[in-house]
C-alpha cells in the first residue's frame, strides 16, 4: 500500500508545503515532481473556482506504477507561504528547483538517479527551464507543452477561441468591429510597459511579473540544452496550446524526443467529444484525468527509469 506524508521545503525565503507519496515495497524507487498549470493552484492543481485534480490523479497513477510523487501547494496557496500576485515565472522555476533536490534527498526510498519532471501547461515551461540548468534528471514529461514565446500563445489563444466564443458575443464583436487578437496585443503592450509586481489592467489586478517574464519567455533556447529523453502530449482538443508546437518542440529539443496527440483531449486532460470549447470545462473535470493521458506517461516513465542503470 502506497504511503503520503507532507514534505516542506524552503525557496527564496518561503515555506512551501507538498505531498510525498511512496508506492509500496522499500524501493528504492523513481521519483517525480509534478507542476502544475498557471493559476495558483494547490498541490492537486485544484483552483478554488475549479478542481482540476490533475496532479492529484498523475499522482496515483504513478504511484500505482512504482514511482514515487511530489506535489506542493504554489506560493500563497494552502499551506506555503508567499503571495501568489507577486510571484513571477522564474519565481516558479526557482520553487521547482528546490522541490526537485527536496525529492532528491528526502527519503532513501525515492532513487536520486531516476528523476522526472513531470509539467502541465506552465508547468511544462517550468521543467523546459530547469531541465536546461542540467539539474540530474531521467526525463521530462511534458503535458499540453507550448514550443513559442508566451505573447505568441496568446495571440494563437486568442484565435483559436473565436470561433467558440458564444453567438452573441461573436455578433458584439463584430457590431463593435473588434479584433480580439488586436486587443490582446494592445493589452501585451500595456502589461510589458510596467514596471510593479502587480498592476490593474482594464479594470483588473493582475500578475503583471508573471505576465512580463511569461510574454517574453521561449522555451526553444532551453529545450535545446534538454539532452535526456522528452515525451510531449498535446490533446486534439486544446484550445489554449496549439497542437502543432508538438513539432515545434520535437524540433527545438537537444535530446530524444516522442510526441503524442490524443484525440479528443482537451487542455485540462479530460476528453471532449464534439466541438471543442472552454465552457464544457467545469463539466470534464467531474471525470478523472483521460486514460489516454495516463496510457502516454506511466509507461513511458516507467521504460525510461528502468534504462538507467
Amino acid at each position: 500500500m502506497s504511503t503520503e506524508q507532507p514534505l516542506e521545503f524552503t525557496s527564496h525565503g518561503h515555506r512551501l508545503v507538498g505531498t510525498l507519496t511512496r508506492p509500496a515495497g522499500a524501493g528504492p524507487h523513481p521519483g517525480a515532481l509534478l507542476l502544475p498549470g498557471s493559476g495558483p493552484l494547490n498541490r492537486d492543481g485544484d483552483h478554488r473556482r475549479l478542481p482540476l485534480g490533475i496532479q492529484r490523479d498523475l499522482a496515483a497513477a504513478l504511484v500505482g506504477a512504482g514511482t514515487a510523487t511530489l506535489r506542493y501547494d504554489r506560493r500563497g496557496v494552502g499551506d506555503s507561504t508567499g503571495e501568489f500576485l507577486r510571484t513571477g515565472f522564474h519565481d516558479n522555476v526557482e520553487d521547482a528547483a528546490a522541490a526537485l533536490a527536496t525529492l532528491g534527498a528526502a527519503d532513501p526510498a525515492v532513487d536520486p538517479r531516476k528523476l522526472f519532471l513531470v509539467g502541465h501547461s506552465e508547468g511544462a515551461l517550468t521543467a523546459v527551464a530547469l531541465a536546461a540548468r542540467g539539474v540530474p534528471l531521467a526525463g521530462v514529461v511534458l503535458l499540453a507543452g507550448t514550443g513559442r514565446t508566451g505573447a505568441e500563445v496568446l495571440r494563437a489563444q486568442a484565435a483559436r477561441l473565436l470561433p467558440t466564443l458564444p453567438a452573441p458575443v461573436r455578433l458584439l464583436l463584430r457590431l463593435t468591429r473588434t479584433d480580439l487578437a488586436a486587443k490582446v496585443a494592445r493589452n501585451h503592450e500595456k502589461i510589458l510597459a510596467t514596471t510593479a509586481d502587480v498592476a490593474r489592467i482594464g479594470g483588473q489586478r493582475l500578475n503583471a511579473r508573471w505576465m512580463r517574464e511569461f510574454l517574453r519567455y521561449d522555451p526553444r533556447p532551453d529545450l535545446a540544452r534538454v539532452h535526456v529523453p522528452v515525451l510531449a502530449v498535446t490533446g486534439d482538443k486544446d484550445l489554449q496550446t496549439d497542437p502543432a508546437d508538438l513539432a515545434l518542440i520535437a524540433a527545438a529539443a537537444g535530446g530524444p524526443v516522442l510526441t503524442h496527440l490524443l484525440p479528443d483531449v482537451t487542455h485540462v486532460l479530460r476528453r471532449q467529444p464534439g466541438p471543442p470549447s472552454l465552457r464544457a470545462y467545469r463539466r470534464e473535470v467531474r471525470e478523472p484525468v483521460d486514460r489516454s493521458v495516463l496510457d502516454a506517461v506511466v509507461p513511458w516513465l516507467t521504460a525510461r527509469a528502468a534504462d538507467v542503470a
